[in-house]
C-alpha cells in the first residue's frame, strides 16, 4: 500500500520493449494540454547519470557532494547520492516528489509493487500477459484483440488520447463531491 501517495498515481507495466516510454512521451502532452499537473516516476535497474560529465554540476557532485542543486529561472534539478544498497520502495521514492502541484503521478516500472497498474500487451511479443498474476492491473492497453476474454477494461495501446480519457475518467471518480481529494487510489470502471 502506498502510504505515501496524497494525488492519484497510476503505473505502466510490461516486458521490456513493449512501448512504455513511447506511449508516456505521447500521453504527457495530452494530459498536460487537458490542464492535469503530471508527475513521472521512472524505475532505473542502474547507476545513470542526468547531468553531462565534464559539465561543472557532474563534476562538483563527483568530487564528493551528496546533494547537487542547479537552477536556472526555467528549471532546477536535485542530485541526490543514495547512502542505502537496497532499491528504495515506490512509497520511499514518492517523498521526493512536491505532490501539492500534481494531480496525477505516472510510473514506468516498479511492476512488482502493489498499486494500480495498466497492463500493456503487445500479442505478437510473444510475452505471457501479467495481470493474472496481478491484481493490482486495472486495465490492459493492447495493440490487438486478445486470443482469449480478459476480465478488465481494454484499451487501444496505439490511442493516447483514449488512454488519457481513462485516466480522466479514473481521475474524476477520485474527487469527493465538494472537489476535494478521496483516498489516493484511482477509481476505476470494470
Amino acid at each position: 500500500m502506498l502510504t505515501n501517495a496524497h494525488v492519484p498515481i497510476i503505473g505502466f507495466a510490461a516486458w521490456s520493449g513493449t512501448g512504455k516510454t513511447t506511449l508516456l512521451r505521447r500521453l504527457l502532452p495530452i494530459l498536460a494540454g487537458r490542464g492535469i499537473r503530471t508527475g513521472m516516476i521512472k524505475h532505473a535497474h542502474h547507476d545513470f547519470d542526468v547531468d553531462t560529465p565534464g559539465k561543472d554540476s557532474y563534476e562538483l557532485r563527483k568530487a564528493g557532494a551528496t546533494q547537487m542543486l542547479i537552477s536556472s529561472r526555467r528549471r532546477w534539478a536535485l542530485m541526490v547520492e543514495r547512502p542505502i544498497e537496497r532499491e528504495p520502495s515506490l512509497d520511499e521514492i514518492l517523498l521526493d516528489l512536491d505532490q501539492e502541484f500534481l494531480d496525477l503521478i505516472l510510473v514506468e516500472g516498479f511492476k512488482h509493487e502493489r498499486f494500480p497498474k495498466i497492463e500493456l500487451h503487445r500479442p505478437d511479443f510473444g510475452r505471457p500477459m501479467l495481470h493474472p498474476k496481478d491484481d493490482t492491473i486495472i486495465a490492459m492497453a493492447t495493440d490487438a484483440p486478445p486470443k482469449k476474454e480478459i476480465p478488465l477494461p481494454l484499451l487501444d495501446l496505439n490511442d493516447p488520447q483514449g488512454i488519457a480519457d481513462y485516466l480522466i475518467r479514473s481521475m474524476a471518480a477520485h474527487l469527493a463531491p465538494s472537489g476535494a481529494p478521496n483516498p489516493p487510489v484511482l477509481v476505476v470502471d470494470h
